[in-house]
């Protein structure tokens, strides 16, 4: 047994860990609360660490700082949803204690990490909820030292911090009634329980497997792919160019002398000297790229090796100043950024003049980066982005410290109609603050929701449901249940409406036909002829329909 963990173990866990959760991604994604087929948070989770594991293996140190600093980064990045959020901010504080230490850590160190781990996570949620992936950390942390004095061995360490998880699991529904309800634990639990599974099967040598957790309640390359053709290095975030020489060259004919230590060594030597290294190849030919203030020490690095062919070197400070004036001329003062899934919404927000739309929705959360990236490309100082599902809010809200020169404000919208709602109430004219002031106002006067199936029988919010049943639902409840789409949705509407709406619109999804939600408007029409009622090809997955009323 092992007493203590190296950085290259280290490594084996965060790579089991995430193995372990793709793995079993579809059993977490099946504990919805909802009984609809949307479920996302394995998916989340999942993506959330390919991406920080990406960027770990990006990394080529092996020193604990760098690998640590690499994980955070990359999980960060790929954060998607409240659950890949979370995990990001979980894998964030263990990284901050693992990342000071010289050799190896023990049983005690990694205790102060879970610690850390619990306390950062609650910090990145302003409102935390207890029977939710908190409170699995949070106990696992809060049980951790005292396991850490009893166990030095890491495997007996990780078994029984596992079981105090376990435990901390099966109670999530009784703190969280909504679990109860729908007789499932926490699926965000569900997915760190995972990690930590993968974890221990790193340090016990055991490969990752599909996980036996209670879930219910009680090739070659061109140059040109090496090199690649630099048009990513300059895009609308410019700032200023830390490093402004592209250097590009093959090292050809190397020395008798040459290892393939020394080409490690001269990967080392360039990432101290600049960014956006590339130095691969064998005995034979080495392929070198790399952005430096120095492509002469660069250059005379890769002699040590043998002779240099087909350098070239560019400078990329001017055509950053011609391109940094240009997009300071066009720069204007407020944009806007949609987050939804379906062409027909997607045509909808753009003749609402929002600037960008990206696919995401419930099946499918957009990471913290995604929305970064997107905001990044719109040429305003201030953009306004509309999450359109409670699950994209949190990382929307993380997106902000991953923008630059930019100002993210995020319109809480938790659906489409709301969005769109918000975008109509935008004004070029108005300021920031009135903008925003009215756009939130606007989300208030929209009630909406969606038609789609059961995936499994249940009882919920008073409906007795079975696998198949037509449900329609809000944001937090189920409101209507038939056999067909047609008079659940218009029970729907009926539990939706008030005396003080004035219009009806229906946003039909893929594989509902045009004459279909036509009929349905008419036959709605028909029960309140005070109405307007107006149907839209949305091309959304999942719902049959959304509805709005205002």
């Amino acid at each position: 047994m092992s007493k203590t963990v190296n950085s290259t173990e280290f490594r084996k866990m965060v790579i089991s860990g995430a193995r372990m959760l793709e793995i079993n991604r579809a059993k977490v994604d099946a504990l919805n609360v909802f009984p609809v087929p949307d479920g996302d948070t394995g998916t989340n989770m999942s993506l959330t660490l390919q991406s920080a594991v990406k960027e770990m293996n990006a990394c080529a140190s092996n020193r604990f700082q760098e690998i640590c600093d690499s994980v955070s980064k990359g999980a960060l990045k790929g954060a998607r949803g409240n659950s890949g959020v979370i995990s990001s901010q979980i894998f964030r504080g263990i990284c901050s204690v693992v990342r000071e230490t010289k050799d190896a850590f023990d049983t005690k160190t990694f205790a102060k990490a879970m610690e850390a781990g619990s306390k950062v996570a609650y910090g990145a949620v302003s409102i935390p909820k207890e029977g939710t992936i908190l409170t699995v950390v949070r106990l696992m942390a809060e049980s951790a030292s005292k396991l850490a004095s009893k166990h030095k061995d890491f495997v007996p360490f990780l078994t029984a911090l596992i079981e105090v998880g376990d435990e901390a699991l099966a109670k999530t529904p009784e703190l969280l009634p909504v679990l109860k309800k729908a007789g499932v634990v926490d699926s965000g639990g569900v997915g760190l329980m995972t990690i930590m599974r993968g974890f221990l099967a790193a340090l016990s040598g055991e490969e990752a497997e599909l996980s036996e957790i209670p879930t219910e309640a009680s090739d070659t390359k061109s140059d040109e792919d090496v090199f690649g053709d630099n048009s990513d290095i300059i895009n609308l975030d410019l700032g200023d160019i830390e490093f402004a020489y592209c250097t590009e060259f093959f090292v050809i004919n190397l020395k008798k002398m040459t290892t393939l230590a020394d080409i490690d060594r001269l990967k080392e030597k360039l990432m101290n000297i600049g960014d956006s290294v590339i130095c691969i190849g064998d005995l034979e030919l080495i392929k070198v790229h790399v952005h430096t203030n120095t492509p002469g020490v660069a250059l005379t690095y890769a002699l040590e090796l043998g002779e240099l062919d087909r350098i070239k070197i560019e400078n990329m400070l001017e055509e950053n100043r011609a391109l940094k004036a240009k997009l300071e001329a066009e720069k204007k003062e407020m944009g806007m950024l949609s987050i939804c899934a379906g062409k027909g919404l997607e045509e909808i927000f753009k003749d609402l003049m929002c600037d960008r739309v990206i696919e995401g929705g419930q099946t499918m959360n957009p990471s913290a980066q995604d929305i970064a990236d997107a905001v990044q490309k719109i040429n305003a100082s201030n953009v306004f982005v509309f999450p359109n599902n409670s699950n994209v809010i949190l990382a929307a809200e993380q997106a902000k410290g991953l923008v630059n020169n930019r100002t993210i404000h995020v319109i809480p919208t938790k659906n489409v109609p709301q969005g769109f709602a918000a975008a109509l109430a935008f004004n070029p004219e108005a300021s920031v603050p009135e903008n925003k002031t009215n756009m939130t106002h606007a989300i208030d006067n929209v009630a909406s929701g969606q038609v789609t199936y059961a995936v499994r029988e249940t009882t919920m919010n008073g409906f007795k449901l079975k696998e198949g049943d037509i449900i329609g639902l809000d944001n937090k409840r189920i409101l209507a249940k038939s056999d067909n789409i047609d008079d659940t949705t218009i029970k729907l509407v009926k539990a939706l409406k008030n005396d003080d709406h004035e219009m009806i619109t229906l946003y039909y999804g893929e594989g509902v036909k045009e004459e279909e939600a036509e009929a349905l408007a008419n036959k709605i029409a028909e029960q309140y002829p005070d109405c307007d009622v107006d149907f839209h090809f949305g091309g959304q997955p999942v719902y049959y329909y959304m509805v709005s009323l205002e």
